[in-house]
């Protein structure tokens, strides 16, 4: 990291905050806690699984923390002991908090189908015991991040995405609001399926919401700036379901530029370069 210039310290409110990789990304988010100042801005962060580094440098930040478990296999093997879901609250949570604040733990990003019945509710109840055990299960809440792919991409207008004003409304026959923007209408659906299986009191926490500023179709800086930007401005009022402040994390802190896979949209989702520079202006309230 010798020779990046600083990290600009943008004031983050609680209602938005980034996620970040470590598989890619961890000297660049241990870098990024050293350089915000717990006197002047108090950020929230996801990280997707746990870096024992990382963890240690958010210690006294006053960052709060969306912890994930990993990959599938972390969460299988959460699901199959609940021993295994023990020790890994005592390595990771226990021996951070409070001086982490960790408040949630993710069980899973977006978990495959045939996986996810099989083994996401046992590893969120294994590690939801074991934080009772623990005696933090009032203070750090268990969930996971379920996939939204199953809207159709081909339908759906630009604009409508990207929460340009006055260019497309939808009205829901179902509950009978009136929809202007996708998020508002993803987040919604999730309200009604919470209601649907009877926990109509759930809180709902996005985790992640972003758009590429490269990499493919209608991926570009000006997109990604503006959806963003829409975002950080819009969660403060909530959705039309459930107005009041909805508490969000953009995706993602930092471009990857060494993240696998097929898709290269995925390595363009950053806010920052991997220099540590901005992709484009965005502003957070304070």
């Amino acid at each position: 990291m010798e020779g990046e210039k600083p990290l600009p310290r943008y004031k983050k409110a609680r209602t938005v905050s980034a996620t970040a990789s470590p598989a890619t990304t961890c000297p660049r988010v241990r870098k990024w806690c050293s350089s915000t100042s717990p006197a002047t801005s108090t950020p929230c962060a996801c990280i997707f699984r746990p870096d024992q580094e990382t963890l240690a440098a958010l210690r006294g930040s006053g960052i709060g923390l969306i912890l994930g478990v990993g990959g599938v296999a972390a969460v299988r093997g959460l699901a199959n002991s609940r021993a295994a879901a023990i020790v890994w609250v005592h390595d990771n949570v226990r021996a951070y908090y409070p001086d982490v604040l960790i408040r949630y733990i993710a069980v899973g990003n977006e978990v495959p189908a045939g996986d996810a019945g099989l083994v996401v509710l046992p590893a969120m109840r294994n590690v939801h015991a074991a934080l009772v055990a623990a005696g933090l299960s009032s203070s750090i809440k268990v969930s996971t991040a379920v996939r939204m792919d199953v809207f159709n991409p081909r339908d759906i207008s630009l604009s409508y995405a990207t929460f340009q004003p006055g260019t497309t409304t939808v009205r829901d026959a179902g509950n009978g609001l009136t929809y202007t923007n996708l998020f508002d209408a993803m987040v919604d659906a999730i309200y009604a399926a919470l209601e649907k299986a009877g926990a109509p009191n759930v809180r709902v926490v996005v985790s992640e919401t972003g758009w590429p500023s490269a990499g493919g179709f209608t991926a570009n800086v000006e997109n990604a700036r503006r959806y963003n930007q829409a975002v950080v401005d819009h969660v403060r009022r909530g959705t039309p379901k459930r107005p009041g402040v909805l508490e969000t994390y953009v995706f993602a802190m930092f471009n990857e530029n060494r993240k696998p896979g097929d898709d290269p949209t995925e390595k363009h989702f950053g806010l920052f370069y991997p220099d540590m520079q901005p992709v484009y202006p965005i502003t957070f309230p304070n």
